[in-house]
């Protein structure tokens, strides 16, 4: 059983935090995509302003990771340029076998 969290800090520019612990008794094979490992989007309301693999290439190999029983993997992530308003984060792990998201609502 896989558990995530996400963390925002507003300072300069917006930090995203995204947790994935492995809550369960049993190790848990994570297959990625590609290289963006985690993915960060911010919407406001139901549109999304901002997204961090937007016009970004990343390499397209397979790669795997365990997590141990009570083993945690974070992913950060910086937004540069918010403008002031209400917004909601959402990271995305990005894997094959699994569906791994954590949502939490901002203001900036």
């Amino acid at each position: 059983m896989l558990d995530a969290s996400l963390g925002v800090t507003v300072g300069d520019g917006v930090s995203f935090s995204f947790t994935v612990e492995n809550g369960g008794d049993r190790i848990v094979e994570l297959t990625f995509r590609d290289a963006c490992k985690a993915d960060f989007a911010v919407f406001e309301g139901d549109e999304e302003v901002w997204r961090y693999s937007d016009g970004r290439m990343f390499a397209q190999a397979l790669t795997s990771a365990e997590l141990q029983p009570g083993e945690s993997a974070a992913f950060e992530e910086t937004w540069p340029d918010p403008a002031p308003g209400d917004y909601t984060a959402e990271a995305t792990l990005r894997v094959v076998d699994h569906e791994i998201t954590a949502r939490t609502p901002f203001s900036v």
